[in-house]
């Protein structure tokens, strides 16, 4: 199973809508072909694995074993469902990761195969298996974009001197790995402070891949991005991939820079008591928009967090240390009574990068 993980792992962010699933298929004792899910539309991993122990002329037999990180689909889409491909390849026994969340399946690809006289163990190293699909998960449990902020902070939990000044707080591996979340989410999101401030580029940038670009969202309420020349999001080679989110009454506004720059704009109704977050969360679904990772200022994370917006966290943190009280924090305009009152985290993983930590997790919002 944790061969069938890492092949997973290759497939993260290149296969929206689907999930990312990875199969290996084992042969008297050996581990012999495998396969992650390619692009939407095309062979899922069970399929991939089958079909290379086919090509290097092997059949299957007592000893044979496939192990696949989630539930074989069993019905029938742009491709046909694994579920009849495995039963086809003669494989007796199947061991699984995680059930798959989407109703239409849930259980019942194991049943099939159960059914046809295949031998299946679930619930393999399933916390790792769910990993590898934050974002399908809570689409299919939810019905919602899932929405994560990533911060990066000192060890008094600073994202910035009171300069503001932050390159870089963490080193080059715990960087690198926020690449690879940005190539795993269809978009990326930051506010305006942080375009005037750093001019990102807001791309996935990882070594021996071409750089990639998921849609950036700049929540920009007043515009004010446009005040001094046009950020590099506004203007590189992906700039039909960024999209302003501002105030929709700046109509007049919005069009002359529209027409003037052929930017696109999603005008929301700040005025009303979440700012319009629904409504861009709304828009995301529309768009078939599953994921955004908020990415800052604080102004942006705060906003989100204060409406129950931000679904899980990304939290890198450096073994350095500001001890100024009026450096900057991620977060602001909470008010907890107790430490118990206290937004938490659940599904709690940890990772190291160099020197670095990252927390990671799905917020728990106190009641009320």
């Amino acid at each position: 199973m944790r061969a069938a993980i890492a092949e997973a792992r290759q497939a993260m962010g290149r296969t929206h809508p689907n999930p990312a699933v990875g199969a290996v298929i084992s042969h008297r004792g050996d581990l012999v072909t495998r396969g992650f899910t390619q692009p939407a539309g095309e062979d899922h991993a069970e399929v991939v694995a089958i079909k290379q122990f086919r090509q290097i002329g092997l059949t299957a037999d007592a000893s044979t074993l496939l192990a696949v990180t989630m539930e074989p689909c069993s019905t029938e889409g742009r491709t046909g469902p694994c579920t009849q491909a495995i039963i086809s390849s003669g494989i007796r026994n199947v061991v699984v990761g995680t059930i798959d969340p989407n109703p239409a399946h849930a259980g019942r690809g194991l049943d099939h195969l159960r059914d046809a006289g295949i031998t299946v163990t679930s619930g393999i190293l399933e916390a790792e298996c769910r990993d590898l699909n934050l974002i399908f998960n809570w689409r299919m449990e939810q019905d919602e974009p899932f929405i994560a902020a990533k911060i990066a902070t000192t060890l008094d939990g600073r994202i910035a001197t009171r300069g503001g000044l932050s390159k870089w707080i963490t080193g080059t591996q715990a960087r690198e790995d926020v690449h690879r979340w940005r190539r795993y989410f269809p978009a990326v999101g930051v506010g305006a402070g942080t375009v005037l401030a750093d001019n990102p580029i807001l791309t996935a940038r990882l070594p021996n891949e071409p750089d990639w670009c998921p849609v950036r969202f700049i929540f920009d309420r007043n515009l004010i991005t446009f005040k001094d020349g046009l950020p590099t999001v506004y203007a590189d080679a992906w700039q039909d991939r960024t999209v302003i989110v501002t105030d929709r009454l700046k109509e007049a506004r919005i069009r002359e820079l529209s027409s003037r720059y052929g930017l696109t704009f999603w005008g929301l109704d700040s005025g009303r008591e979440d700012g319009g977050l629904a409504e861009f969360s709304s828009r995301c679904r529309e768009a078939g928009i599953w994921g955004i990772l908020l990415e800052g200022g604080a102004h942006l994370l705060s906003s989100f967090l204060r409406y129950r917006f931000i679904h899980y966290l990304f939290a890198y943190r450096a073994p350095r240390l500001l001890a100024d009280s009026s450096g900057l924090a991620p977060f602001f305009g909470q008010e907890p009574g107790t430490i118990q009152d206290a937004i938490q985290l659940s599904r709690v993983r940890h990772e190291i990068f160099g020197d670095d930590q990252l927390m990671r997790g799905f917020l728990l919002y106190p009641e009320g």
